[in-house]
């Protein structure tokens, strides 16, 4: 019989582990799979091992992995994909905010052999804020124009994926990782289940509007370099700007000798204008030797305390 892993980061999630488990426990019937589920504690701060552990003593197809500390939900991920040993790999969220009960139905397409993975997609962001979802939507439009991806509005962790897949995956050892990006970059076809967005069960997330400006900001970074384009794109335009400029004082200078000179206060607005288009631009560059910063250092991605 095959076997399939199911990966689940947590961070700060007591209220939710066992929760979970009861649900995923009435589905596991219906899939026809040896099951083994894995939980990554992310460094939670709370009691949410304490409850693995638990669930653990009593049903041994349970695992998990510990961190030192709070590494993240890509180290997490990552973490989860280098431990599976199944012939199928599922990644889904521990607040039911991902449907358990999709298993199945994501199992039986993905064994009919014409996709090797079968991802979610939201219908809607209803009970999300407006301005997050404003935001969101602007992510995956410009995502999809500055890069190779083609990434699908909506698009959640929560999918199913090949051995094979999973292996080229793990073939890139990155650093800074943007799961989605590589999960579209590696290829492979895949097949897409819409659902209605559903809130959390229990609990509160623990991403705020800042960590996924900040996610966003990465992906960019990792999966585009439209960014530098735009850098050189300014430079090349201000240098027009500069040259059109010197035109105009020369030519003034001839035809009307002796008029008053520019006054200071456009001057003044000239110069915060290309001082600040020079810091963005050293600000966009900076961002991008950073990444290969913190890539040559070769820091391992995260660091296991216990696992079991």
């Amino acid at each position: 019989m095959k076997k399939l892993s199911i990966i689940v980061p947590v961070y700060n999630e007591e209220e939710t582990v066992e929760l979970f488990y009861s649900i995923l426990s009435k589905v596991e019937r219906l899939l026809e799979v040896n099951l083994e589920l894995i939980f990554v504690d992310d460094g939670s701060k709370d009691r949410t091992l304490v409850k693995i552990k638990k669930l653990q003593k009593s049903h041994p197809e349970i695992h998990y992995i510990s961190f030192s500390r709070n590494f993240g939900k890509e180290a997490a991920l990552y973490a989860g994909l280098q431990k599976a040993s199944g012939d199928f790999v599922a990644v889904m969220d521990v607040d039911l905010q991902d449907p358990p009960e999709l298993l199945p139905k994501m199992m039986r397409i993905l064994q009919e052999g014409d996709y090797d993975a079968v991802a979610t997609r939201r219908k809607n962001r209803r009970g999300e804020s407006k301005v997050r979802s404003v935001f969101a939507h602007m992510f995956y439009h410009w995502i999809n124009r500055v890069s190779s991806l083609e990434l699908v509005d909506g698009a959640r962790d929560f999918r199913v994926m090949t051995r094979k897949m999973v292996d080229s995956v793990l073939s890139m050892p990155e650093r800074e990782r943007f799961s989605k990006g590589l999960f579209n970059w590696v290829g492979f076809n895949t097949y897409y289940i819409s659902y209605e967005n559903r809130e959390r069960v229990a609990g509160k997330t623990s991403w705020s509007f800042w960590g996924l400006l900040k996610y966003a900001i990465e992906s960019f970074v990792s999966f585009s370099t439209a960014p530098l384009v735009f850098v050189t794109s300014s430079g090349i335009f201000t240098c027009c700007l500069a040259i059109l400029g010197a035109i105009v004082v020369v030519v003034r200078a001839i035809l009307f000798p002796g008029s008053a000179v520019f006054g200071w206060p456009s001057l003044v607005v000239i110069i915060l204008f290309f001082s600040g288009v020079q810091l963005l631009s050293i600000g966009i560059i900076g961002r991008y030797v950073a990444e290969i910063y913190l890539e040559v250092k070769k820091r391992p991605v995260y660091i296991i305390r216990e696992e079991k």
